[in-house]
């Protein structure tokens, strides 16, 4: 299945269906069980939602779910790809008198990698995530979104010594800029010191930043196939936490079967290591430019969502309502015609903070195709 393909003329038609992708989100009401996401919560997300452009749903979007506690709320994660609908709406944001930093920063990536000479798109291409905090946000206020850039044209992988250190810089370099942060030669040893840990089977996922929160780069780094490997990384990366704790926590899901790939979230400041570690699961390994990335087969994360309910690490009402997510494309039909929605878990993430298990999060995908696929 192309996907890709037929993202311009999914665009169009949203364009027939809603002005905003708050407006998106309504219809799509159904599919979200309130367990997730409450009454108000979804009203709260709405809101955010409502300054977005409705063609952001012809593009991987979705939600943060915490499954640790039985309150439900989401934060929002969306996609923006250069040279699109959502693109030209944040450039032509970023024109006005009173453009917000975050439409700034996202036009800013965007011209950057605009040129085909230019050194960071032909790293991370033309796309980036941006997350949306909205969940713990105070009534009325309106955080810029985190920014995420990760290596896809060019993966930036272990072992490749000046070639990867180099990359990264570009990487950094490109990041900081746009969020509007002063470049820092200490955060920058800090990263290399972790990508130098890494082995030539990992890579690094992606780099993000937050303008809105303290002052903290996200180190993202997978591929990580088992618990040894995993926390020998931990080790020479120097992260400060608990090694046992972290080893406990992903030999349990590594002795049922329950993912492919481990993943390792490090907050990086100026000084080194934060306290606070993000494990991401994978139950499936999405490669870039693979035409089923967004295809999950039924029952992929069965074995997960069954480690998570026998051991009682998360919300029973929650796990079940997740099971939604797993099955598969549906077909809904909107005032221009058919659409595929398609949906399912991206990756989950334990968050150890020193020497416990503090949060619990479970990322799900949406998108919407506006064509029907030919397989």
């Amino acid at each position: 299945m192309d996907i890709g393909s037929d993202w311009a003329a999914t665009e169009e038609r949203l364009a027939r269906e809603a002005v905003s992708l708050g407006e998106v989100l309504e219809g799509l009401r159904g599919f979200v069980s309130p367990v997730l996401i409450g009454a108000s919560e979804w009203l709260q997300l709405l809101d955010r939602a409502r300054e977005l452009p409705a063609s952001l749903a012809a593009y991987p979007f979705g939600f943060e779910f915490p499954v640790h506690e039985q309150r439900p709320g989401a934060d929002l994660g969306v996609s923006v790809v250069g040279e699109t609908g959502p693109a030209a709406f944040f450039e032509q944001g970023a024109k006005s008198e009173d453009a917000d930093p975050s439409a700034t920063a996202i036009a800013s990536l965007l011209s950057e990698t605009h040129s085909a000479d230019s050194p960071l798109g032909r790293i991370v291409g033309r796309k980036m995530m941006l997350e949306f905090d909205v969940d713990m946000a105070p009534p009325g206020e309106r955080p810029d979104p985190g920014v995420f850039l990760r290596p896809a044209e060019a993966p930036i992988v272990g072992g490749e010594g000046r070639r990867g250190l180099e990359a990264l810089g570009i990487v950094l370099d490109g990041l900081v800029s746009a969020v509007g942060w002063n470049p820092d030669p200490a955060e920058v040893r800090q990263c290399e010191r972790i990508y130098l840990a890494l082995e030539p089977d990992a890579k690094v996922e992606s780099l993000g930043a937050f303008p809105s929160r303290e002052r903290v780069l996200r180190f993202s780094a997978t591929r990580f196939r088992s618990t040894s490997s995993l926390v020998a990384f931990l080790e020479r990366a120097g992260w400060p936490g608990s090694l046992s704790l972290a080893a406990e926590t992903v030999s349990r899901f590594e002795a049922r079967g329950a993912f492919v790939s481990v993943g390792a979230n490090m907050d990086v400041l100026a000084e080194g290591c934060g306290p606070t570690l993000g494990l991401s699961i994978l139950a499936k390994q999405r490669e870039p430019n693979d035409p089923a990335y967004w295809v999950d087969r039924p029952g992929q994360w069965s074995a997960f969502l069954d480690v998570l309910r026998e051991d009682g690490l998360a919300v029973p009402e929650k796990l079940a309502a997740l099971t939604d997510w797993t099955q598969g494309p549906t077909v809904l039909f909107g005032k221009s015609g058919p659409f595929v929605l398609m949906r399912g878990i991206h990756h989950a993430k334990l968050v150890l903070v020193e020497n416990r298990l503090d949060k619990l999060k479970v990322y799900v995908f949406m998108l919407l195709v506006g064509s029907m696929p030919t397989a």
